[in-house]
């Protein structure tokens, strides 16, 4: 019988994918470059996409939690992102796997001192803050890739830079 908990983790695992492709394609030579002064910078932007499934993970195991400074690292080269990223995968995975669908309903607040900013089910942080906020950031670091000149990995389907659905036909028809 599949769980709520295993739809969680086969969505990340899907996502992971996808998100691996992209990080793949941050060059160390931009990670610097910022599209405005007060944006994160493409490495800042990466590091974020890469640490989120891990981060949130463990937060929504903590409650109260306290409102996080918010305060975003700059990667010392293209490669830590996608160790940082494995490391932040692995520890999501082991927090979903220990979780059970009773926790889902578990509820979550993020307090500042003793106000609490925000209440929700842990299944809703899971899937608004882990997953939907994951990909909106991965959206956004897609942009910044464009504006650097990268070539675009397929996320959901073709880009401009890469269609994965013809070389599955030209393979399937060989």
């Amino acid at each position: 019988m599949r769980t709520r908990v295993d739809e969680l983790l086969q969505e990340l695992e899907q996502e992971a994918d996808a998100t691996r492709r992209v990080l793949a394609r941050v060059p160390d030579s931009h990670l610097s470059w910022k599209p405005h002064e007060k944006s994160f910078s493409l490495g800042q932007l990466a590091l974020h996409v890469a640490t989120i499934p891990g981060f949130i993970t463990t937060m929504a195991m903590r409650s109260p939690f306290p409102v996080p400074q918010f305060v975003q690292a700059e990667p010392a080269s293209a490669a830590d992102l996608l160790a940082a990223f494995e490391a932040s995968l692995s520890t999501a995975r082991d927090v979903l796997s220990a979780m059970t669908d009773a926790q889902l309903a578990d509820v979550w607040r993020l307090v500042d001192g003793d106000r609490e900013m925000m209440a929700m089910p842990v299944g809703a942080v899971l899937r608004t803050i882990m997953l939907n906020h994951w990909y909106h950031h991965r959206g956004q670091l897609l942009v910044y890739l464009r504006q650097v000149g990268q070539p675009l990995p397929s996320v959901y389907g073709p880009t401009a830079d890469e269609n994965p659905f013809v070389q599955t036909l030209t393979t399937a028809v060989s």
